[in-house]
């Protein structure tokens, strides 16, 4: 046991110390450590804040922090071992976790101490922890009978199970799948996709161009490839992942059906409603609203957008061309936007390198916020992962970060940060980022897609969030906000990419090193709106459907979970979907997490409203004015919630957030007045 590294965590973090057999003992035994704390807490006479609430955080630090790099090393380099040791020790975790808000004895203690404070002598940030503390233990059941807390903890260890398994069957589902081609089926797919599939083929001693269903593998096949058959089969696999042997619509059901359950026995009319209560939304019925209203302002540019691409379609293939199916619309949409501004995204590639992109990231946040990246040697989980230190002005490291950027079978898909350690400043917080991008192959470097790069810097603004926190209290740091405020540092970090004097500063040709050129980026400028009614749409079909899910759908009933979800969907999508589309059975961002983005997948869009007014004042005061930057930094990255959103945003741009830039910067505007 004293050789475990998972009991002795220190910096720098051991990832390649930790194996399968150390999970379980470890974690066991972290959770003992953390119950006798708890015990304590709940039996101390010290009603002061120190002995119940800062207590109370410290107890669960160094569980938190062993789980977190578990739950990581199983997304990232997960090993039949490790998913094993992972599947045994959510069911303790999730019963820890759970009790703590159901334990009669540390909610006297936390209440006691409540009413012995003297609230004038405790700062605002105390105050607020203390406050949001007391409604977490109410709204997670702490005022529920003995039979309601028994159901709950029951409710909660179910779902952690069931969402573990939903996210290992969509990689598993992923990774079943392959498709050889030969030369002859691969017309107009693009050098660099051509050359991944040759080489992915080659290093499993096949013959020909391997398919996957990994996202630098489709992508380039649904908008470049002539053959309409291998669209489609693509298309049809990539949209039934979790379907078949691995089939997670029942279990989508089931969570549903968890979910209900939990809300009503804690109160709530829906799960909707009990996830949107500490949010900016506030209600399920708000986020509905919220979504619909942008509906209405976006169906009609939406539906121009789709005649004028079946008539493209029909200008080149004559009048009787088919209607559009939806392996059709990636490839005809990159045709048509070709056609109009004479841009093909491809022509791009050559000029973000990966790690041009990534310096040109890093180069943004030492212009705005005044830190420092550099490399640093540091244990790593994947030879392709690297590690950095974030420093400030001063020289002191305030982070320690790693990046992990490319597809591998045992990685899942997506992009996503991870904040592995809130750290109480001075100490340094400790995060990630990883994406499935592109890969390098034996003679070219990485070259990313335009939303690649947009993908680096939005993970990159979500780890900036973690690490430029100084809140001292763990809870209330880093990304630990209002979902729907979380995606704002995030996705304002998207604007600086289609701004030509910031791409002009790490945009250049691999092999060249010459700057992307003035026509190039003026032409992607031009396009950058192509289609975005259609974009938008996509975003708030999810959104709608994720709602309706959770207030809606009756999960207890036969009802086609599947067809519930299609008919929303539906309304949604540019083109009739075939009835076996199953992209539910597949969506992580709602189902891989006990909560997760569940009745949360609108905070995408309300966060886009806030992040294009937000990134008015740079636009208007300058792109990289440091004195803007200070001002975000201090206002909003700074901050965790250690204050309500909507008074930090409102601290930044000095008024409440606007709905217009966001339908102005999509283009939008004049077609939703």
């Amino acid at each position: 046991m004293s050789h475990n590294p998972l009991l002795a965590l220190a910096l720098p973090l051991p990832f390649d110390q930790v194996r399968a057999d150390h999970v379980q003992p470890a974690i066991l035994e972290l959770i003992r450590q953390a119950e006798l704390a708890i015990e304590a807490i709940a039996n101390t006479q010290a009603f002061d804040y120190d002995s119940t609430f800062a207590a109370l955080e410290r107890s669960t630090e160094q569980l938190e922090m062993a789980m977190g790099i578990v739950e990581h090393l199983e997304s990232v380099a997960t090993s039949d071992a490790l998913r094993e040791a992972y599947n045994k020790i959510l069911p303790p975790v999730s019963q820890f976790y759970s009790n703590i808000t159901l334990h009669d004895g540390l909610y006297r203690a936390l209440r006691a101490c409540e009413q012995q404070l003297d609230r004038t002598t405790l700062s605002a940030i105390k105050l607020r922890h203390v406050d949001k503390t007391l409604d977490d233990f109410k709204r997670h059941g702490a005022e529920l009978n003995e039979a309601g807390k028994t159901e709950l903890r029951a409710i909660d260890q179910a779902l952690s199970e069931k969402t573990t398994l939903f996210s290992q069957n969509v990689l598993d589902s992923a990774n079943a799948f392959e498709l050889i081609v030969d030369e002859s089926r691969t017309g107009g797919l693009p050098a660099s996709a051509l050359s991944m599939a040759q080489e992915s083929a080659q290093a499993r001693g096949k013959t020909g161009f391997r398919f996957t269903l990994q996202a630098p593998s489709v992508v380039p096949v649904l908008n470049y490839a002539d053959d309409a058959k291998l669209r489609e089969e693509i298309w049809c696999a990539f949209n039934q992942r979790g379907c078949g042997k691995f089939d997670n619509l029942p279990l989508v059901k089931e969570i549903l059906s968890l979910r209900r359950r939990k809300a009503r026995l804690l109160g709530f009319a829906d799960f909707a409603d009990m996830v949107t209560f500490d949010r900016m939304a506030k209600t399920g019925h708000a986020a509905a609203d919220f979504i619909e209203n942008l509906r209405r302002k976006t169906v009609a540019a939406y539906r121009r957008e789709n005649e004028d691409l079946l008539a493209f379609r029909r200008s080149i293939e004559g009048p009787d061309a088919p209607e559009l199916r939806p392996w059709d619309v990636g490839y005809y949409a990159e045709k048509q936007r070709n056609a109009l501004y004479d841009f093909d995204e491809e022509a791009l590639r050559p000029y973000f390198s990966a790690d041009k992109v990534l310096q040109g990231a890093f180069d943004l946040a030492t212009s705005l916020y005044g830190v420092h990246l550099v490399d640093a040697d540091l244990p790593v989980w994947h030879e392709q992962v690297r590690a950095h230190r974030m420093l400030d002005k001063s020289g002191h490291e305030i982070g320690i970060f790693y990046t992990d950027l490319y597809p591998r079978e045992s990685k899942r898909d997506g992009a996503w940060m991870h904040g592995l350690i809130a750290a109480a400043p001075p100490a340094p917080h400790v995060a990630l980022f990883c994406l499935n991008a592109q890969p390098p192959t034996k003679d070219v470097p990485s070259l990313l897609s335009v939303r690649d790069v947009e993908t680096v810097f939005h993970e990159f603004g979500h780890l900036l969030h973690h690490c430029l926190s100084s809140v001292p209290i763990r809870s209330l740091s880093c990304t630990r906000v209002a979902q729907d405020f979380v995606e704002l540092p995030s996705q304002i970090m998207e604007n600086w990419c289609t701004e030509s004097t910031a791409l002009n500063r790490f945009a250049s040709h691999y092999q060249s090193h010459e700057p992307l050129p003035e026509d190039l980026i003026q032409r992607l400028l031009r396009a950058r709106n192509f289609r975005a009614a259609n974009a938008q749409m996509r975003q708030l079909g999810f959104a709608a459907a994720d709602l309706a899910l959770h207030r809606e759908f009756d999960p207890d009933s036969d009802d086609s979970v599947n067809d519930f979800a299609n008919n929303i969907l539906q309304n949604y999508a540019a083109v009739k979907l075939p009835s076996d589309y199953a992209v539910i059975a597949s969506f992580g961002h709602l189902f891989s997490h006990s909560v997760g983005y569940a009745a949360g997948y609108y905070s995408y869009k309300w966060a886009e409203v806030l992040d294009a007014d937000a990134f008015t004042r740079f636009k208007t005061e300058g792109l990289f004015n440091a004195e803007v930057g200070r001002a975000f930094m201090q206002s909003i990255l700074a901050r965790g919630d250690s204050a309500d959103p909507q008074l930090l945003f409102e601290e930044f741009m000095g008024r409440a957030p606007r709905l217009e830039p966001m339908l102005e910067r999509l283009g939008l505007l004049a077609a939703a007045s």
